[in-house]
């Protein structure tokens, strides 16, 4: 997918899910962004290296997001991720499984999930950092 189109799926599925006025634009602009970081890291490397780091960033961005305008994580994160999601694979493995080609199934399938835990991967760990930070910052203001 063009990093241009990635804005306007993010924005699609913005719209689904039911995010208004400047959330809707912001979710989507960081739905451009991870696909403009995506694209590098995939010049530079592999798929599974673009898809963490292009997850980490969109996860930075909604935490950012979320805190500068006041409203949830999650309406910044999900549809900015949606552009990420190896849909093709997932169909292609099942095309291969009707068709009766488990090798071919097999390979597409372990990639297409290899795709998936990169994603996840990236959003636990940008998580857990944002976690660990409030926890410390938490912490050092009783401390003062």
């Amino acid at each position: 997918m063009s990093v241009g189109m990635t804005f306007f799926a993010a924005l699609g599925f913005g719209i689904i899910f039911n995010i208004r006025g400047r959330n809707l634009f912001f979710a989507a602009l960081n739905g451009m962004i991870g696909g403009i970081v995506f694209s590098f890291v995939r010049m530079l490397g592999g798929v599974y290296l673009a898809q963490f780091v292009a997850a980490l960033m969109i996860t930075l961005l909604a935490i950012v997001l979320a805190r500068v305008l006041k409203a949830p994580v999650t309406t910044y994160l999900i549809a900015a991720l949606i552009p990420l999601v190896p849909g093709g694979g997932m169909y292609y493995t099942m095309f291969y499984i009707v068709n009766n080609n488990l090798d071919l199934a097999l390979a597409t399938g372990l990639d297409t999930i290899g795709q998936a835990l990169s994603i996840v991967m990236g959003i636990t760990f940008m998580s857990g950092l944002e976690l660990a930070f409030n926890a410390y910052f938490k912490r050092s203001r009783h401390h003062i």
